[in-house]
């Protein structure tokens, strides 16, 4: 069934800077970003079925919701997924206060009041991208994991493809999935460890989750606290190792830009999404080796 929901936001809520952020992310088969009118769609799953959602930003102070869900039943569940994509809980007025004492943000939340961390729809699908774009660019990163989708993914509405569930990854050949993908040996083991644990039970619900998850091969602490950014909901996340994050602070190390981050707790998370939006999204040229971080 098909419905339409006006979700409420509060103000600030810096849009521009969300479709950015989501149409540089976007995972063909799995996404679609139309610039013309400001939309985004992607398949998700409801408790009945795949889902399809189509999120526009033109109606402040909402954001609207075409939703193809599977069953009425699942539109509540649904609903709450585009609310943590979106970030469209957040309190901007408190973070934006807080921010605006540091000189050096103090400009970029002038420029993108109520900005919002790109959240994500379920911590498994961004887990597995994180680790596919790691040391490539963010958009060769989306590449493969296009083609992770297009060969394990479950169909959805309209042609679209849900990314693939933990158990199918977990078992497929690891050559096969090495070739279709195009992943190196290391990459394609680490996503099927991932994607094992995962079917095994592995949950951000567990107390233990980001030790269980640096303990996987190939997943290191960028990786946790990247993910902890995008898809844990924790606002005082901070992947101080980023590179990006590094150079827009002028530092060298991971020590150094945690220690510069000290003072935005507990809004780092924010902070992060600032420095990636005014570095990655506003320059002309975006650094080459960007890819170092997935913002």
């Amino acid at each position: 069934m098909s419905t339409l929901v006006d979700l409420p936001v509060a103000e600030p809520f810096a849009a521009a800077p969300l479709l950015a952020s989501l149409r540089g992310h976007t995972v063909p088969g799995l996404e679609r970003h139309d610039t013309t009118i400001g939309s985004h769609t992607r398949a998700v799953r409801g408790a009945h079925g795949p889902a399809l959602v189509t999120v526009t930003f033109d109606r402040a102070p909402t954001v609207r919701a075409a939703i193809d869900a599977a069953h009425r039943d699942d539109l509540p569940a649904l609903e709450q997924t585009v609310r943590r994509w979106l970030d469209l809980d957040a309190d901007p007025v408190a973070v934006d206060t807080a921010l605006s004492a540091d000189p050096l943000l103090a400009p970029l939340v002038t420029a993108r009041p109520g900005l919002r961390v790109l959240g994500s729809p379920h911590w498994f699908d961004t887990a597995v991208q994180t680790v596919i774009g790691q040391q490539v660019s963010v958009a060769a990163g989306c590449t493969f994991t296009a083609r992770l989708v297009a060969s394990y993914g479950e169909p959805a509405p309209r042609g679209f493809m849900c990314f693939p569930l933990p158990h199918r990854l977990a078992d497929a050949d690891p050559d096969e999935l090495r070739a279709a993908v195009g992943l190196t040996r290391a990459r394609a083991r680490t996503v099927q460890v991932l994607a094992r644990a995962a079917a095994d039970g592995l949950s951000p619900a567990l107390p233990d989750f980001r030790n269980e998850l640096l303990a996987l091969p190939g997943i290191g602490p960028w990786t946790v606290d990247y993910l902890a950014v995008r898809a844990l909901g924790d606002r005082d996340a901070y992947p101080g190792g980023d590179l990006v994050l590094r150079r827009a602070l002028g530092v060298a190390t991971a020590g150094e830009a945690e220690a510069r981050a000290e003072p935005w707790s507990p809004w780092r998370a924010y902070a992060a999404t600032h420095l990636w939006t005014e570095t990655v999204y506003s320059s002309a040229s975006v650094p080459a080796d960007a890819g170092s971080s997935s913002a």
